[in-house]
């Protein structure tokens, strides 16, 4: 009975939604502004420390990602998971292959005492991040829902 209902748990798409909503919004909605908000931290250091907390947060949002994607497949869930599914891929994709590789780059440029001009790129980073948690927090309570009604 316990294997059944621990089984059934891990079916669920909720789960996997709900883990990769807290650690992405802990590091980009409180670990990020706080460390601007250091005064001891010069904004190098904390240009430095977020490229390498952004790199390691993208790997683990992909493999989010993954789990996700076989969670829903293995749940037989509806063409409509499939959307979400895709609507994350794109965004994770579009962070880690325009988005990240691009503010690496000006953080190496104002690590090196250059600044940059002014760039949307922050701007677009951010809508990207926001629009994921929405995404994330809708599938969990979708997928909570759907399970109430089986």
């Amino acid at each position: 009975m316990r294997l059944q209902k621990l089984k059934k748990a891990f079916s669920n798409p909720a789960w996997i939604a709900f883990t990769w909503f807290g650690f992405t919004a802990g590091v980009s909605l409180l670990a990020t502004p706080i460390k601007f908000s250091a005064e001891t931290i010069t904004r190098a250091i904390a240009l430095d420390v977020g490229a390498i907390t952004f790199a390691a947060l993208n790997k683990v949002e992909l493999a989010a990602l993954i789990i996700l994607l076989v969670v829903v497949r293995v749940s037989g869930r509806s063409a409509r998971w499939l959307a979400i599914c895709g609507g994350l891929a794109l965004i994770v994709i579009a962070q880690s292959v325009w988005l990240l590789p691009e503010l690496t780059q000006r953080t190496a440029m104002v690590i090196s005492g250059i600044e940059p001009p002014a760039s949307y790129l922050h701007a677009a980073y951010s809508t990207l991040e926001l629009t994921k948690l929405a995404i994330l927090l809708f599938a969990g309570f979708m997928a909570l829902m759907e399970d109430t009604r089986r």
